[in-house]
């Protein structure tokens, strides 16, 4: 009998792993679940402070690479980009058995970059250029910033992950950066068929706040009006997600995507992340079963794969129940939820919460740099 997981490509759906340390690529952890089925990784500063800071398997390269005279930020990029190289490697076969389709792995440019466009294109560039691989993809953040970003760097030919994407309108736009961009590239004489992109949709985090300010309002309330306002707890994510798709789907279908398509050019796509279960009385996998679909990846972590493996079930999903999504997000709004301000503070958080483990994590290196040998 195959796995839940391995029957989401029967869908069109590809699950990559949302996790990357120096340990899973030296203990076999990462080969033998790419031997397994695992189709991509994804990486952010989050995950690379647990990494570093959680055992030794640094210590000895960040002793050497600073005694060479790097600081604790070069340092970081030099080892980011060591691990997300050796992760490409590894992924290389899936890369070319899909015909560049899956295989990837992302690596994220300075959060602290986030509002600026010219330091994240730069940024970009270099360490696309330091990875030296075509199956890397560069995480820029969905920002006003990071959008003009996103298109010259897709005309440029540097792969592309748009990550912080809560809001559709946040999602057209950089959808429309990446379809501009292919148009540039066509219009130069440039080839369109290989460049990748994905659009990181945030699932869970909507959820979250969503349901705190569902609660402050039902706090007010009492009787069926106090019901209504609860029953839209833990509604917002998915039902978000699912107009976004539709709006992807919708933009398949234009002119302007058959022309490129025509040329070679490939769906930049959506891609769900923030899929692990916040809230316990949530199922854990309430984040996979809804989403599922052509042209879709789920970035799942650890414990999310072995629980839809165990008992989820793997069926076309994305495209169901469209108008009970629009009716969800009417009902938010006739109760008093801004979402367009939940979007805005997400993102506005979302940076945050990259920005503290980064400077987490070269607060740790000063450290060691200052431990005597």
């Amino acid at each position: 009998m195959m796995s839940a997981l391995s029957q989401l490509a029967d869908f069109g759906q590809s699950f990559w792993l949302d996790n990357l340390s120096r340990e899973m690529l030296r203990n076999g952890d990462l080969q033998r679940r790419v031997e397994g089925g695992l189709l991509g990784i994804t990486s952010n500063p989050a995950i690379f402070d647990k990494a570093m800071r959680g055992g030794s398997w640094y210590e000895a390269e960040v002793e050497h690479l600073g005694a060479s005279g790097l600081g604790p930020s070069e340092i970081y990029e030099q080892l980011t980009v060591a691990d997300v190289g050796e992760a490409c490697d590894l992924l290389l076969g899936v890369w070319e058995r899909t015909n560049g389709v899956d295989g990837y792995v992302s690596l994220e440019v300075s959060p602290r970059l986030a509002n600026d466009t010219e330091a994240t294109l730069a940024e970009a560039r270099r360490l696309y250029s330091a990875l030296g691989r075509k199956n890397a993809l560069i995480k820029i953040p969905g920002t006003p910033a990071g959008g003009a970003a996103i298109r010259r760097a897709l005309f440029e030919g540097i792969n592309v992950n748009v990550t912080l994407l809560f809001s559709c309108e946040a999602y057209e736009t950089v959808a429309e950066a990446h379809t501009q961009a292919l148009e540039d590239r066509l219009d130069a004489g440039l080839p369109v068929d290989d460049t990748a992109s994905v659009a990181s949709f945030f699932l869970s985090r909507i959820d979250s706040l969503t349901d705190k300010k569902l609660a402050a309002l039902a706090a007010g309330l009492d009787g069926s009006e106090k019901a209504g306002v609860e029953s839209l707890a833990g509604e917002a994510a998915v039902a978000n997600a699912k107009i976004a798709y539709q709006g992807f789907e919708r933009r398949l279908a234009s002119d302007r995507w058959k022309r490129l398509e025509e040329a070679g050019a490939r769906p930049q796509r959506m891609l769900w992340a923030s899929t692990s279960t916040k809230n316990p009385a949530y199922s854990d996998v309430k984040y996979v079963e809804p989403l599922i679909g052509p042209l879709t990846v789920n970035t799942l972590p650890e414990s999310t794969i072995t629980a839809f493996d165990d008992h989820g079930t793997a069926a076309l999903t994305v495209r169901d129940g469209r108008e009970t999504a629009r009716a969800v997000m009417d009902r938010l709004a006739a109760v008093g939820i801004d979402f367009d301000q939940v979007c805005r503070e997400l993102l506005d958080e979302g940076v945050t919460k990259f920005i503290e483990p980064y400077c987490s994590t070269i607060a740790w290196l000063e450290q060691r740099l200052s431990v005597p040998a």
